[in-house]
C-alpha cells in the first residue's frame, strides 16, 4: 500500500482514554487508512516519530474565533501552535453572523471586532466565506443569542423580548441551523442578554429541538447565585430537549472559592437524567471587556486592549488608576471601550473542575485583544505538560481525551476527535516529555514547546521552529453530519 503520509513508530493516544500504544499511522487525503506495522507500506512523505506522541488534533471547546478563521493563517498561529484542529466559534451569546451592524456592537459583541465585521446577515454568507476563503483550521459555529437579541430588539436589549421579537429570534436561528450552524449560546451574565429571562430564551432555543442542536451557555451568575445558574441551564436543556454545555465553568470571587463542592456534584446528578457537559481553561483568571460597574477591590485587573488609550495595554489596571491620579473605576471609565483579564478564580477549583469527568478543554482565548490572556497561545500545552505530566492530576490518555475524543463526542463531530481507521486524518505530534506553555502574563504570546508538527485533514498546517504552512484545509464541521 502506498500513503500520502505515513507517521512511523508513534506513540499513539488515540482519543478514547485506551492506553497509550506503539503503530505507524497511514494517511491518504483527508483520512486515516492504515494503523499498525506498515513497513511493507511507503508514503509520499514519511515522519519518524520515535519518542514522540502522535493524537488526534485537539477541538478548542470554547473559542471567539468567529472573525479569526476568516483572517488567514497568521490568525490562527496561535492555536495551530498547540495542536488545534478545530475551534467551536460562536461562544457567550457572541457570534458574528446572522446580523449586520451599522455601528460599533455593544460589549460584548465587539470582542469579535468593530461593524465592519458584522456583514453577514445569514449564516449561510459566513459559512459561504468559509467555503471560499478556507480557514487553516476546522469550524464548528454556534449562534450568539446576542446577536439575534441586538438585531430583533433594534438595540433595545434592556428589557424582556416580546413574544414577537422571540418568534423573529427563534426563526434567524432555524434557517442558521438549516445553513449549517450547529447550536445556539446565550451569555446571560452580560448586559445585552441579562434581561432575558429563562422563558425567552426557551422560545427562542426551541428551535434546537427539531434540527437536533446543542445548548452552550456563559451562565447567568458564575458567583454567588451559581447554583441557581446551574438549574436554569438545566432547565433549558430540558424544557428544549438539547444537550447541555456550560461555558468555563468557574466558581468565581473569593467568597465562591471551594463551592466546586457543591457544583460538581450537581451536575454529576443531572448528567444521569439529561445530557449535560462543560468546558473549563486551565487557569485561575478569566477574560473579557472591562466591565467598571463590575469591578471590586480584592479582584485584581489587567487590562487587555482599550481603544481610547492602547498604550495601557498590559499594565494592570490599580497603576493605571495611580498614574492618573484617580480611582479605579474612574480610570476603568476613561479606558472603554477596553478589554480586561480578571483574576477571580482559585486554584483548587479549577483542578477539581478539570478533572472531572465531564470536563472538556476549551481556551476561551480572544484573538483580538492587542495584550490577551495567555490561555490563547498557551491553554493545550499547559494541560499536557503543567497539568498531566508534572502536577499528575490526570493521566495523559485523559488529557487527551478531555481535548479529542470527549469533545468531538459532546459536539456531535463525527470521525474526529479520534485516531482509528476512516477518521479525518486531524492529527497532532508532540514530545510528551518537553511539551509546556510558554506563554505568561507578562509575556502572552510566546508559542508552546513541544508542538513538533499540526495537520488539518490530512495536510501540514504548522511545523515547530518554521511556524504555519501555507495550507488553508479547514471545512466546516456540522453536528451529527
Amino acid at each position: 500500500m502506498r500513503c500520502d503520509l505515513i507517521i512511523r513508530d508513534a506513540t499513539v493516544f488515540d482519543g478514547t482514554g485506551k492506553t497509550r500504544y506503539k503503530a505507524d499511522v497511514g494517511v491518504t487525503g483527508d483520512r486515516i487508512v492504515a494503523i499498525g506495522d506498515l513497513s511493507a507500506s511507503s508514503g509520499d512523505r514519511e515522519v519518524l516519530a520515535s519518542g514522540k506522541a502522535l493524537a488526534p488534533g485537539f477541538i478548542d471547546a470554547h473559542t471567539h474565533d468567529d472573525r479569526a478563521v476568516l483572517c488567514g493563517t497568521e490568525c490562527m498561529l496561535c492555536k495551530m501552535s498547540q495542536g488545534v484542529t478545530t475551534v467551536v466559534v460562536g461562544n457567550c451569546g457572541i457570534s458574528l453572523s446572522p446580523v449586520r451592524m451599522k455601528s460599533r456592537p455593544v460589549p460584548p459583541l465587539d470582542l469579535l471586532g468593530d461593524e465592519s465585521w458584522f456583514a453577514f446577515d445569514s449564516f449561510g454568507a459566513y459559512a459561504e466565506r468559509l467555503r471560499k476563503d478556507p480557514s487553516p483550521v476546522n469550524t464548528y459555529a454556534l449562534i450568539g443569542h446576542m446577536s439575534l437579541r441586538v438585531e430583533a430588539m433594534n438595540g433595545d436589549t434592556q428589557r424582556a423580548a416580546t413574544d414577537k421579537e422571540a418568534e423573529q429570534m427563534r426563526n434567524r436561528l432555524a434557517d442558521a441551523l438549516a445553513e449549517g450552524a450547529s447550536g445556539f449560546s446565550t451569555g446571560l451574565y452580560y448586559p445585552p442578554n441579562g434581561m432575558a429571562p429563562t422563558q425567552e430564551v426557551i422560545a427562542v432555543a426551541e428551535a434546537l429541538r427539531a434540527a437536533g442542536g446543542i445548548y452552550v451557555t456563559h451562565m447567568r451568575d458564575e458567583a454567588n447565585d451559581i447554583m441557581l445558574s446551574i438549574e436554569e441551564t438545566l432547565k433549558i436543556g430540558r424544557d428544549t430537549g438539547s444537550p447541555v454545555v456550560i461555558s468555563h465553568h468557574k466558581c468565581a470571587m473569593p467568597e465562591n472559592f471551594g463551592r466546586s463542592v457543591e457544583t460538581l456534584p450537581a451536575i454529576d446528578r443531572a448528567s444521569l437524567r439529561q445530557k449535560v457537559d462543560f468546558d473549563v481553561y486551565p487557569y485561575p483568571a478569566g477574560s473579557t471587556v472591562l466591565m467598571p460597574f463590575r469591578l471590586r477591590p480584592d479582584v485584581k485587573v489587567q487590562l487587555t486592549w482599550s481603544v481610547p488609550h492602547p498604550e495601557m495595554a498590559g499594565k494592570m489596571l490599580s497603576d493605571i488608576a495611580r498614574g492618573w491620579n484617580t480611582s479605579e473605576r474612574e480610570a476603568a471609565e476613561r479606558l472603554l471601550p477596553a478589554g480586561a483579564i480578571y483574576f477571580q478564580m482559585d486554584e483548587d477549583d479549577v483542578q477539581s473542575i478539570m478533572a472531572h469527568r465531564l470536563s472538556m478543554i476549551g481556551s476561551d482565548g480572544l484573538p483580538h485583544d492587542s495584550y490577551p490572556h495567555p490561555r490563547l497561545w498557551g491553554t493545550f500545552p499547559r494541560v499536557l505538560g503543567h497539568y498531566a505530566r508534572d502536577l499528575g492530576l490526570f493521566s495523559l490518555e485523559t488529557a487527551v481525551r478531555k481535548m479529542t475524543g470527549h469533545t468531538a463526542e459532546v459536539f456531535g463531530m463525527v470521525d474526529r476527535g479520534v485516531i482509528r481507521e476512516g477518521a479525518y486524518a486531524d492529527l497532532v505530534l508532540f514530545d510528551p516529555a518537553t511539551v509546556k506553555d510558554a506563554s505568561t502574563y507578562d509575556a502572552p504570546t510566546k508559542v508552546s514547546e513541544g508542538i513538533v508538527e499540526t495537520w488539518v485533514n490530512g495536510r501540514s498546517a504548522y511545523v515547530y521552529g518554521q511556524g504555519a504552512t501555507a495550507e488553508r484545509a479547514g471545512r466546516l464541521v456540522t453536528r451529527n453530519r
